[in-house]
């Protein structure tokens, strides 16, 4: 059973076809082939969500499929239900599960004892559907309308601020080298890359670049990257991470160390003032709403290429 766990479930093949259906997902929006016609899938939230959230139902109703919105308050999951026995239960009614969560355990036992697709939609270790659409959205620009998307992201440099330990600096960390880009992330020692994640990286012979010099960081990239310093579960310690990363604050001197085209990339939502400033978010290269545009189209491609590998 083929699902979206990590970035390198897929292939680089996979990803140039997946690519190519989010472009024809998006030119053709309305028009276009309903790959999931009659199928179920349950979304399992146990993060609040916005962008992920809508972009996910949408997108199964624009795949002629019916999304079950699951709050895990209001499921047996939430109150102490083995996931195995959820997992079992789930893959007898449904066709596949969005999930959402904490643990990346979690998915990795739904994956396991479902039987149908799983996609990770988020995970305090990785966010591969994000960094999918970021890469997506760099190459739109970097490609133009008709041009080779997944070529165009060969060599082109990723800077990753702040904490780059968490989820989104880990999925930069799989998913650079997957398209065949370099990654560099700047951010204190004490939030530096973690053991499972280097790991992860040397198992698919990849690379990445740490240092806790923003400059340095910044040095040559295409797009300069931050995600928020105190992600949901971390809000009792926003203070301290707060003084503990200011040094890597994206302001407009830092993003012009960058590139001169360079983009500016968010997964959103921003706290202007913290990880970015208000000056970057409105700096013409600053991307952010086309990236939270893309999630639909580069889903609704993940979808359609599970539901093709399922048969």
């Amino acid at each position: 059973m083929k699902h979206f766990l990590q970035e390198t479930d897929f292939t680089r093949d996979e990803v140039v076809q997946i690519f190519s259906m989010a472009r024809h997902f998006k030119q053709e929006r309305g028009r276009h082939e309903k790959p999931l016609a009659g199928q179920t899938w349950a979304m399992i939230f146990a993060k609040s969500s916005t962008r992920t959230r809508v972009s996910f139902e949408v997108g199964l109703h624009e795949l002629g499929g019916n999304p079950l919105f699951l709050n895990t308050n209001d499921i047996q999951i939430g109150r102490g239900e083995p996931i195995s026995d959820t997992a079992k239960v789930l893959g007898r009614f449904v066709h596949g599960l969005v999930v959402r969560t904490y643990a990346h355990g979690d998915i990795m036992g739904l994956a396991q004892d479902s039987g149908v697709p799983v996609v990770n939609a988020l995970t305090d270790f990785l966010h591969p559907c994000q960094i999918y659409t970021d890469a997506f959205t760099a190459a739109e620009r970097w490609a133009g309308p008709d041009g080779d998307l997944f070529a165009s992201l060969q060599g082109r440099k990723v800077a990753f601020l702040g904490d780059t330990g968490f989820n989104m600096a880990n999925s930069w960390i799989l998913g650079a080298n997957l398209f065949g880009m370099k990654v560099s992330l700047g951010g204190p020692a004490s939030d530096g890359p973690g053991k499972l994640i280097r790991m992860m990286a040397n198992k698919m012979g990849g690379s990445f670049h740490f240092t806790s010099d923003p400059y340095e960081a910044v040095a040559g990239a295409d797009i300069v990257y931050t995600d928020v310093w105190a992600s949901m579960g971390q809000e009792g310690e926003s203070a301290e991470r707060q003084k503990r990363m200011m040094p890597f604050q994206v302001t407009k001197k830092l993003f012009e160390a960058a590139k001169p085209d360079a983009l500016f990339m968010h997964c959103l939502p921003a706290h202007a003032g913290e990880e970015v400033t208000q000056e970057v978010l409105d700096h013409p290269r600053c991307v952010i709403f086309d990236e939270a545009e893309n999630r639909l189209h580069v889903q609704k491609a993940i979808l359609a290429m599970l539901a093709r590998e399922r048969g």
